[in-house]
């Protein structure tokens, strides 16, 4: 599926959810954001040609791709036709950009970013939107020095803007925290790669969103890098592994998959989507099981999922392993039966926006009862009504506002823009669970 972007939504005000009585289809989504992150990450730091194939190519990843050329050291060439990112070494030492660096919203990025730049010569200083400017980085400030790197945020606010000195990312041993982000962690793993010394993460509290530091450790291996690890409180990536350049290829993207789950699901359809299966280390994968729970007949394979729609009903479960498909799910709750309670997803305060705080509204503005907890929300099942969604320049708020817009009259979405964050073709990818695959502008 090309990530083409010419979509005229992509650039308009609002756009309306055409209904549709339900569907039978095999759905292509994009790569994963997550994977293709790691792997653009980890080819800049290989010092060999790598292609990226099947890569998501979204805002996310064009911001890193150009953060790596400002340093010099590669040339990424991103095709966004073919899915396919390319990063060439260009014989140059990696030297800090003279100008800011800027990242948009684009969080994995960022923070894998402070990391990189201890291995730049000069000063770095990155930067983002005001929203990112709120975003705290503050974990992954206080483990940089036991590495060597000196990283301070420069209005001392533990937020970028970030200023970084380098090169200084030597190893060794250090200490973070994993109760706000798995990534400041997955940081330290991908950029200890390049680093003289072995180098030690102790994580001193539980680590949220686990999968994801799974899925860094996975890509690791993948490009030739052995982390010994203690579960999640302590990994090691000893010195002189050599990253490997070649060819990786990305799998979809569980948490773009899961809008077309919550479509079958609400709908009573059947959707499937091929390329990502059982062993994969995505944690929104645990979706599926999630929909199951709820009325839903699932088949996974080793290649491909399936699921199709039931009567549905409310659940309790915990999703502090799958916090980006939280949204979808809490729009799956308000047709269901009963109500369904949502724990564990504090993290969910500090994304591209307070989704907690997101959800509760926009539900309640199509009717529907929600409580909201500082770290859950509990949701009654109804019946929506439409309404004019709010997404606070939130991809994910926008996609799974507009599944409620599949099964509920008058949904519109505000900003259909944000969704090429990570799902550029997301509307295109909608219209083609219609029989006439015709847009709604």
């Amino acid at each position: 599926m090309s990530s083409d972007q010419n979509d005229p939504r992509l650039s308009a005000e609002t756009v309306t959810i055409r209904p549709l009585r339900t569907f039978n289809r095999t759905v292509q989504v994009l790569g994963s954001k997550s994977y293709s992150n790691r792997y653009l990450a980890l080819a800049a730091l290989s010092g060999e040609p790598t292609v990226i194939e099947g890569a998501l190519v979204c805002d996310d990843t064009k911001y890193l791709a150009g953060a790596l050329r400002a340093f010099g050291h590669v040339e990424v060439d991103v095709d966004a036709a073919a899915e396919r990112i390319t990063v060439t070494p260009t014989g140059r030492p990696m030297t800090a950009p003279a100008e800011e660096v800027y990242v948009g919203a684009a969080g994995t990025p960022i923070r894998f970013l402070i990391a990189m730049a201890g291995h730049a010569e000069g000063t770095t200083v990155l930067t983002g939107t005001p929203r990112m400017q709120e975003r705290p980085m503050g974990s992954l400030l206080d483990a940089l020095p036991g590495v060597g790197v000196t990283a301070e945020a420069v209005r001392g606010n533990g937020s970028p803007p970030i200023r970084v000195t380098g090169p200084s990312f030597r190893g060794g041993t250090t200490r973070i925290s994993g109760a706000v982000s798995s990534q400041f962690t997955s940081s330290l793993l991908v950029n200890a790669t390049r680093a003289e010394q072995d180098t030690t993460v102790h994580v001193v509290d539980d680590l949220t969103s686990k999968p994801y530091v799974d899925m860094t450790v996975a890509a690791l291996a993948e490009m030739g890098v052995q982390v010994e690890r203690d579960g999640y409180t302590r990994f090691t990536v000893a010195a002189g592994q050599k990253l490997r350049g070649g060819t990786v290829t990305v799998e979809p993207d569980a948490s773009g998959m899961s809008y077309f789950l919550a479509a079958a699901a609400v709908l009573g359809g059947t959707v499937t989507v091929p390329g990502i299966g059982r062993h994969s280390r995505q944690g929104d994968v645990a979706l599926v099981e999630a929909l199951t729970r709820m009325g839903c007949v699932s088949q996974v394979t080793d290649d491909s999922i399936t699921l199709t729609g039931g009567e549905l009903r409310g659940i309790d479960i915990d999703m502090e392993m799958m916090p980006d498909v939280v949204p979808t799910l809490a729009v799956v709750a308000a047709y269901a039966e009963g109500t369904t309670h949502i724990s564990n997803i504090a993290s969910l305060r500090i994304k591209e926006c307070d989704r907690i705080a997101a959800v509760t509204t926009e539900l309640r503005r199509m009717g529907i009862t929600v409580e909201e907890h500082p770290d859950a929300l509990t949701i009654t099942g109804g019946t929506p009504h439409g309404a004019v969604v709010d997404t606070y320049d939130d991809h994910r708020i926008a996609m799974c506002f507009a599944v409620a817009g599949l099964r509920t009259e008058g949904v519109v979405i505000k900003d259909p823009g944000c969704v090429a964050k990570s799902f550029p073709t997301f509307w295109q990818t909608l219209d083609s669970l219609h029989e006439d695959g015709a847009s709604t502008l």
